[in-house]
């Protein structure tokens, strides 16, 4: 089936945040008496952010209500971003480079103002025909929601895109969509055995996505 359009995970895809992600969102928990530990930390990885504000309030136990939860993460977010921001090796790059011969989305999990800083700060917004955050539709990844929209905001059908993705959650979420998915494992934050064998291809680094590597059917990968 011949591919249109590729759908860009952002976290651990295009750049590094699981750690700060990590970072702000322990400090904050610590300060509000609630518990962080890598059972919490992963159980969020993929959620969107009403479900993993309502997760910190009702699981992890922060007093405040989700609503400033929410608000004060991404407010920490970006500050760290406006900082420094972690984009991954040759993320710019692979994103220009596959832009000459595809539509491009964004459909991630990140909240709507931290996709727009991202992009901005890479100069590579005008690259992405559509951008979708999780918060925007009903259910975060692993369910195929964010997909289900990227595709539908781009009017490509969903067989027709590839997904570039680094998670167990996001890999499910982009193959229950019907797309064909690209893996590049997080190396920190690496996706189960499970998840991985659903990907089409798996990638080292973004310097291997190329047309050829989207393009192929995955019959012959």
């Amino acid at each position: 089936m011949t591919i249109e359009a590729v759908v860009f995970d952002l976290d651990g895809v295009l750049i590094q945040s699981e750690e700060v992600w990590d970072e702000v969102r322990e400090r904050y928990v610590g300060e509000r008496g609630g518990r962080y530990d890598e059972e919490i930390q992963r159980a969020m990885m993929g959620m969107s952010s009403p479900e993993w504000s309502r997760y910190l309030h009702d699981t992890a136990g922060v007093p405040d209500e989700p609503e400033a939860i929410n608000a004060e993460v991404v407010r920490r977010m970006l500050a760290a971003y406006d900082a420094h921001l972690p984009l991954i090796p040759g993320a710019a790059d692979a994103v220009r480079r596959l832009a000459r011969d595809f539509t491009l989305a964004v459909a991630s999990s990140s909240n709507r103002p931290l996709i727009d800083a991202v992009l901005d700060g890479a100069a590579i917004g005008d690259c992405f025909a559509a951008t979708v955050s999780s918060e925007e539709v009903e259910r975060g990844k692993p369910a195929p929601d964010v997909y289900l929209e990227a595709a539908r905001r781009l009017g490509v059908e969903p067989g027709h895109c590839a997904a570039v993705e680094d998670s167990h959650g996001g890999i499910r979420s982009a193959k229950a969509a019907g797309m064909r998915v690209i893996a590049i494992p997080n190396p920190t934050y690496p996706p189960d055995a499970d998840s991985l064998a659903q990907a089409d291809v798996t990638l080292d680094t973004l310097a291997d996505l190329t047309r050829e590597k989207i393009a192929t059917d995955a019959s012959a990968s």
